[in-house]
């Protein structure tokens, strides 16, 4: 059964921005792309580096550690769409940021 948790309040994290939160003892990459709020794993599969201290350029975060972008609505990396990032539903509710997990 899924549990939503609150990670962070919207005023946290400004438009164009990621961050990393923790969820139910997840690691979540936490995007605000142009004010829509989407959540990924935060573990890069490529080396398990940390998405969520990446760039975000539009919907594309990019890992720190080696370069892989993932679509952060889909999860999928934009080289290769079959490796995919697993993606948490995310819900804004009076100023908080919740994510299902």
């Amino acid at each position: 059964m899924a549990t939503k948790v609150k990670v962070a309040a919207t005023a946290d994290l400004p438009p164009g921005r990621a961050c990393v939160v923790e969820a139910a003892g997840k690691a979540i990459a936490l995007v605000n792309a142009a004010g829509q709020f989407y959540a990924v794993d935060n573990d890069c599969m490529h080396r398990g580096g940390p998405v969520g201290d990446g760039a975000l350029d539009g919907l594309v975060l990019t890992c720190p550690w080696h370069g892989w972008r993932w679509d952060v609505t889909t999860g999928a990396n934009v080289n290769n769409p079959a490796v995919k990032l697993a993606c948490y539903p995310v819900t804004v509710e009076h100023g908080a940021v919740w994510v299902e997990v």
